[in-house]
Order: C-alpha cells, then sequence, then structure tokens
C-alpha cells in the first residue's frame, strides 16, 4: 500500500468518525418519528372512532326530530279540533250575552210597581187579643218583611 492509499483510508476513517454523531442523531431522531407516527395512527385511529360516532349520533338525532315532529303534528291536529270547538262556543256565548243584554234593557225600561206597604198591626186594648191572633199578626208581620229581600 502506497502513502497515498493510506491518506485516502485516513481521510476516509476521518470523515466516517465525523459523521458517526450525525447518524447516532438521525437514528434517534427516526426513532421519535416513529413513536410519533404510531401516536399519530393511533389518532387518526381515534378520529374515525369519532367520526363513526358522530354520524351514528346524527342519525339518532334525525330520528328523534322526525318522531317529535310526527308527535307535535298529531298534537297540533287535537288542538285545531279543540280550537274550532271552543271558537263555536264563543260565538254562542255571545249570542247568549247579546240577547241578554237585550232582555235586560227591556226589563229596565218597564217600571217595577212600588212593594206593598208593609202590614202593621192596630194597637188595641192589651189582653183583647188571644194570644193565637198575636202569632197570627207576628207571622204575617215577618212575613211582608221577609218578602220583601
Amino acid at each position: 500500500m502506497s502513502w497515498v492509499e493510506w491518506l485516502l483510508q485516513l481521510v476516509t476513517v476521518a470523515l466516517l468518525l465525523a459523521a458517526m454523531p450525525f447518524a447516532l442523531k438521525l437514528h434517534r431522531q427516526l426513532g421519535a418519528l416513529r413513536k410519533e407516527g404510531a401516536v399519530f395512527e393511533g389518532g387518526a385511529q381515534g378520529l374515525a372512532e369519532a367520526t363513526r360516532q358522530a354520524e351514528s349520533a346524527s342519525l339518532r338525532l334525525r330520528a328523534s326530530a322526525e318522531t317529535a315532529g310526527r308527535q307535535v303534528g298529531e298534537k297540533l291536529a287535537g288542538a285545531e279540533a279543540l280550537r274550532d270547538d271552543i271558537r263555536y262556543l264563543v260565538e254562542r256565548a255571545e249570542s247568549l250575552a247579546d240577547r241578554l243584554e237585550v232582555l235586560l234593557r227591556q226589563g229596565r225600561t218597564v217600571e217595577a210597581p212600588p212593594p206593598p206597604p208593609p202590614v202593621v198591626p192596630k194597637a188595641e186594648a192589651p189582653g183583647a187579643q188571644s194570644q193565637a191572633e198575636r202569632d197570627l199578626m207576628r207571622a204575617l208581620v215577618r212575613g211582608s218583611a221577609g218578602g220583601k229581600g
């Protein structure tokens, strides 16, 4: 071997020794990248699972909304029938109220006859009336006074 070959081999060994730290650093970074790739793949799988769950929830929500819409439609149909019944009753009540108002106005224009004067027993001499007559007179006075109210 000539000295040129030795020199070239020495340069090659020096370059290899200089490249060793870079190769180790690259090896560590590739290992970390592989780990992150595994995490990324797991994350992608998690994302796919989350997407499937969201789609499933969306379908369930749509089905629930359709069911609720049908139920609201049924209740609305029943409410419309009740509304029509109430409208009919209100119209009848208004017509009855109008008739009652007319009757009240007619009744106010007619003068009511004056009430009959109360029956007052004549004062007679004490002892001239029997007990039955006094009781009868009291009952008549009470009856005429009770009939006023």
